[in-house]
């Protein structure tokens, strides 16, 4: 780490080089591995934390960290449930990911990134010593693994031995699910289509950890032929598809049956009344954040009630939310994040 020059840099970006003093870099205690193998030095106990991928902002704060986060590209209005259950969140910056620049971190004296993946902006970031962790992945291993490296870049007791309970939880829940599921065949296994967004369409193919949640739930996936998240595709592939079941993610806008030429309204999970809401909490369930245990056996519970009929959808969540994010959710809360719906308004929000 070039700590000279960050110091350097600091002066000229936070007052002028003249009147700008060398800014003191952290302790450097451990190297922490990212998700790209990158082995990087990050300081003992960050205090500054730029966060940069939607999906990694809920681990941080899962893992203890809302009071570090200085900057994060989620913002209230996307994200409601997030600035409610953690409104430390409110005394950061909202940023545009993208548009972050070494010189911003500069100024506001970041001490470790958090980024979505491997990008030129790396490479600036780090020339001017800010440490930098590459925090995506693509299924449930990949995520255990970025709450562990999480976990041992806070460097603390209690996201490490959070980080652990939240990887045993995990693997009971797939166990838990899979055990259930067992022998169940093909041919009762509903092909569910994973709708991203309604206009512009777009679903959630193979390789990607919807397909992930939907073959652990007990589902196959509709959308054959398509690969990668969040891609577009046409009315008419949908009605050839004609899935069993349709999960509306919680950004995808309202069905309407008559749209599309009354394409929708003739689809058998359209008539059959097999058309579900995503839930959304602090972040979506169905995408890439820490409640995809909940998503699974939401979804198994959805697609097989009879085979969950002891699996209570708000008891589940109100005990992950004060389990890992120390938050004393209510019931109605609770049945509003399983409705993908926000908050009530606060009287008085914290912030």
């Amino acid at each position: 780490m070039n700590w000279g020059r960050r110091g350097m840099i600091a002066g000229a970006v936070m007052g002028g080089m003249a009147l700008g003093a060398p800014v003191s870099p952290p302790a450097m205690a451990r190297d922490v591995t990212d998700m790209a193998g990158n082995a990087v030095s990050v300081p003992d106990h960050p205090t500054r934390i730029a966060d940069l991928w939607f999906a990694h902002n809920e681990l941080v704060l899962m893992l203890g960290g809302a009071r570090q986060l200085v900057m994060t590209v989620d913002r209230p209005q996307a994200r409601p449930w997030m600035y409610r259950v953690f409104p430390a969140l409110y005394g950061a910056q909202a940023v545009n990911g993208p548009q972050v620049n070494a010189e911003t971190l500069l100024h506001e004296r970041v001490d470790l990134v958090f980024v979505p993946e491997a990008s030129a902006t790396i490479a600036a970031f780090r020339a001017v010593g800010v440490p930098v962790l590459v925090s995506s992945f693509q299924d449930t291993d990949g995520l255990l693994r970025v709450v562990d490296m999480t976990a041992a870049a806070l460097g603390t007791d209690g996201a490490r031995a959070t980080a652990a309970r939240y990887r045993a939880m995990m693997r009971q829940t797939v166990n838990d699910v899979h055990t259930r599921l067992s022998g169940l065949s093909d041919a009762t296994r509903p092909r569910v289509l994973h709708v991203q967004s309604l206009h512009p369409l777009r679903v959630d193919g193979a390789h990607s950890i919807v397909d992930e949640w939907i073959t652990l739930a007990g589902g196959r996936n509709a959308a054959v032929g398509v690969a990668g998240n969040m891609k577009a595709v046409s009315a008419e592939q949908v009605a050839a598809w004609d899935p069993d079941v349709v999960i509306l993610g919680p950004d995808s806008g309202a069905l309407d049956p008559a749209a599309d030429g009354g394409m929708w309204g003739r689809l058998r999970a359209v008539r059959a009344g097999r058309v579900y809401q995503n839930p959304a909490g602090v972040f979506p369930w169905d995408r890439y954040g820490s409640e995809l245990p909940l998503q699974i056996r939401w979804a198994a519970k959805t697609l097989h009630p009879d085979r969950f009929a002891d699996t209570d959808p708000v008891g589940m969540t109100r005990d992950f939310y004060r389990t890992y994010f120390n938050y004393d959710l209510s019931s109605a809360d609770a049945r509003r994040i399983l409705a993908g719906q926000p908050p009530q308004p606060a009287t008085d929000p914290a912030r």
